[in-house]
């Protein structure tokens, strides 16, 4: 499909800066056919049914941008880095700028402005280089030592869209990561979760919802535009997933009883539906996964999505518009913007109904 006919007009005071506090007043459009319906967040239990599995992605974020110095040569640049996959123990991919100013061979020395981690500087060799700016990094740590010198230096990799408007800060340490965060690997939120509370997860167990977690390690490949004019020209970014076999059976189990698969986020979806035979059923899954899914697919394993408002020309809006229909998400974004929804990763939610389900 023409990749432009998934633009549309976005007033930049629509992108949210700061999430809602407290994280379940955002406001939730609901979409139903050509229906729309402004709740909130708070209202998401009176939507579901008893029975219904709500399925919450629980990767954690990882303080995945990291400052320094290049290092051994006669001048010494100040580089960034955001670490994008893990390879192995000490090596990782990662995103670099200035990306001209190093070579494979190169040192990296993290720890800016004399932030050190308490084992000392964190030091990587630049292993090879690729052609969009990514590097192959070998750190001088391994293993658990690693991911705390990470930790200790790194800070949360926030969205180009955020960042370049405000600087990040402590705040965002636990704004940008939700209540289910476990497993860490993700270099982005899952960002449907974060408006989920102690509160509402309580209510929808009330209501008979069951809340079912699987682990998707969001990559920064989810903020890259589509470049290509025909979607089959894309390619998609892969990411490490995981169904266990108990929960694949819990979520079999209760379609089986007629309850319905509620994706938070398209993280989530996107891991239920790579896990799903054809039959609908979703079998155990540890793999990584690029589905690509626009209009014309044929969702198997998920009845309602809950996410957030994306981005003009993203896979993510062509994703939803592929669950909902595509003019109908035009309309409901247009009602979105009229309505004064915020967009993006901080911003509000809808919570769609599919379009042939």
């Amino acid at each position: 499909m023409r990749t432009d006919l998934f633009d549309f007009d976005l007033p930049a005071e629509r992108i949210a800066l700061r999430p809602a506090s407290p994280r379940d007043s955002a406001k939730l459009l609901v979409v139903d056919g050509g229906a729309l319906r402004d709740q909130t967040i708070a209202d998401l239990p009176q939507w579901l049914r008893p029975g219904d599995q709500l399925v919450v992605n629980d990767t954690k974020v990882i303080a995945a941008q990291l400052k320094g110095r290049r290092i051994g040569r006669e001048t010494e640049p100040k580089i960034e880095a955001t670490l994008i996959r893990r390879l192995d123990g000490s090596r990782w991919q990662a995103l670099v700028k200035p990306a001209k100013k190093l070579t494979a061979g190169d040192r990296i020395r993290f720890g800016n402005e004399g932030k050190v981690c308490l084992l000392g500087h964190l030091d990587a060799e630049v292993e090879a280089k690729g052609a969009e700016g990514e590097v192959t990094l070998s750190f001088s740590f391994h293993g658990p030592t690693l991911d705390q010198a990470i930790s200790d230096l790194g800070s949360p990799p926030l969205p180009p869209y955020i960042a370049s408007k405000r600087t990040p800060d402590d705040q965002d340490l636990a704004d940008y990561q939700t209540m289910f965060a476990a497993n860490e690997g993700a270099v982005a939120a899952p960002t449907a979760g974060l408006h989920f509370t102690p509160a509402l997860e309580q209510a929808l167990r009330e209501r008979g919802v069951s809340v079912s977690r699987v682990t998707l390690h969001v990559g920064a490949g989810t903020f890259l535009p589509v470049k290509v004019d025909d979607t089959e020209g894309h390619k998609m970014h892969a990411e490490w997933g995981t169904i266990s076999a108990e929960t694949a059976e819990r979520l079999n189990t209760a379609r089986k009883n007629g309850g319905r698969i509620i994706a938070v986020g398209t993280t989530s979806l996107r891991l239920l539906e790579s896990a799903a035979s054809e039959d609908g059923s979703i079998q155990p899954f540890a793999a990584e996964t690029s589905i690509f899914i626009t209009p014309g697919y044929r969702f198997r394993a998920v009845d309602v999505l809950m996410t957030n408002f994306h981005l003009p020309k993203s896979t993510l809006f062509m994703l939803v518009s592929a669950f909902s229909g595509l003019e109908t998400m035009k309309a409901a974004y247009a009602h979105a913007i009229a309505g004064g929804y915020r967009f993006y990763s901080y911003g509000d939610a809808c919570l769609l109904f599919r379009a042939n389900g």
